[in-house]
C-alpha cells in the first residue's frame, strides 16, 4: 500500500514537470507576472486566488478594464487557467459570467490595438545608417547584424537573442539559421530561416552577421549576448538618433517590417509565413493589408 501511495505521488511530481515543460520558460514566467497580479488583486480585497471562481475572476476583468487593453485581459485571464492547471485545480474561464463580461467590456472599450510601427525600408536604412557612425566597433558590428538579420528574417525578439553559432550555417546564396524552438513551435521541432545576400552591402544582413561573428571571435553558444528587451531598447535608441519618434517602435518593428515590406513587393501569405512561422493567415493578412492601403487605394483613378 505505501509503495502504492509512493508511486502516485511520484506520477503527480512527474505530470506537473511535464505540465511546466509544455510551456517555454519565458511563456510560463509571463503567465506567473500575471497571476501575481491577480493575487494581488485577491488579497486587496479578502478572496481566494487559488482556487478561485469565476465570480471573482470577472471581478477582476472588470478592475483591470479601467486602465488596461483588451488583449491584456484575455492574456491575464488565459495566465489565471494555466496556473491553476499547473496546480492541479480546475477554473471554467468559459463560464458565462467571465463570457458575457467580457463581451460587455469589448462592446463599452473597443479591441482597436495602438500597435508599434512596423520598421520598413526606408527608416531600416535611416538606423542602418546611424549605427555606421557607432564610433564603438563592437556596438556598431553587433547592433548592425542584429537589427538587419531580426528584420530580414522576420524573427520575434526572443527567437533573434536565442540564435546560436551552430544554428548558422553560411552557404553560396546567403545565410541559413535554424530557429531551434519558438512561441508557435514549444515542442522544438525548428524551423530554418533561408536569408539570400542583398545587393546592396551596406545594408545586406548576411555581409553584416559574418562581420560580427569575424570580429567578435564567437565560436559557439548565443550570438547576441544580450536580452530579449535590450533589442527593443537599440531599435528605439537608434531610432531616435535618425529623427524617428523612438515610442512608435518595439521589439516587434523588425518582424511586422519584414512581413508589410515583403507584402509590399508583392509577396504572397505562404512566402511570409514560412519566414516569420505565423501558423495562420489572419496576422499575415494584416500586414498584407496594410502594405496595400495605398497600393490598391480607389482614389489613385482620380485626376485632379
Amino acid at each position: 500500500m505505501n509503495d502504492l501511495i509512493t508511486d502516485l505521488k511520484n506520477l503527480e511530481l512527474e505530470t506537473l514537470k511535464n505540465l511546466k515543460n509544455s510551456k517555454a520558460y519565458n511563456t510560463l514566467r509571463a503567465y506567473q507576472a500575471d497571476f501575481k497580479d491577480f493575487t494581488k488583486f485577491c488579497l486587496k480585497n479578502g478572496f481566494n486566488s487559488m482556487p478561485s471562481d469565476p465570480k471573482i475572476i470577472a471581478l477582476y476583468l472588470t478592475h483591470l478594464s479601467s486602465f488596461s487593453k483588451f488583449s491584456t485581459l484575455k492574456r491575464r485571464l488565459a495566465s489565471i487557467k494555466v496556473i491553476h492547471r499547473l496546480k492541479g485545480h480546475y477554473i471554467d474561464t468559459k463560464h458565462p459570467i467571465i463570457a458575457e463580461n467580457l463581451m460587455g467590456i469589448k462592446r463599452k472599450m473597443g479591441v482597436k490595438q495602438t500597435s508599434k510601427k512596423p520598421l520598413l525600408i526606408n527608416d531600416l536604412k535611416l538606423i542602418i545608417n546611424v549605427i555606421n557612425k557607432d564610433k564603438n566597433e563592437h556596438k556598431k558590428l553587433q547592433n548592425k547584424a542584429l537589427i538587419l538579420i531580426g528584420f530580414a528574417g522576420g524573427f520575434r525578439r526572443s527567437e533573434l537573442v536565442s540564435i546560436e553559432y551552430e544554428d548558422i550555417e553560411f552557404v553560396n546564396e546567403g545565410v541559413k539559421i535554424l530557429v531551434q524552438r519558438s512561441k508557435t513551435d514549444q515542442t522544438g521541432l525548428g524551423m530554418t530561416k533561408a536569408i539570400p545576400y542583398f545587393q546592396n552591402k551596406i545594408y545586406c544582413p548576411v555581409t553584416s552577421l559574418r562581420d560580427w561573428i569575424n570580429y567578435s571571435k564567437i565560436s559557439d553558444g548565443k550570438i547576441f549576448k544580450i536580452s530579449d528587451k535590450t533589442v527593443a531598447l537599440t531599435i528605439q535608441k537608434y531610432a531616435l538618433l535618425a529623427g524617428l519618434d523612438k515610442t512608435k517602435y518595439a521589439g516587434h518593428s523588425l518582424r511586422s517590417g519584414f512581413a508589410t515590406s515583403t507584402a509590399e513587393t508583392g509577396a504572397d501569405e505562404r512566402s511570409i509565413m514560412a519566414m516569420t512561422g505565423h501558423k495562420t493567415t489572419q496576422m499575415v493578412r494584416r500586414y498584407i493589408q496594410e502594405a496595400n492601403l495605398f497600393k490598391n487605394n480607389a482614389l489613385n483613378k482620380i485626376k485632379i
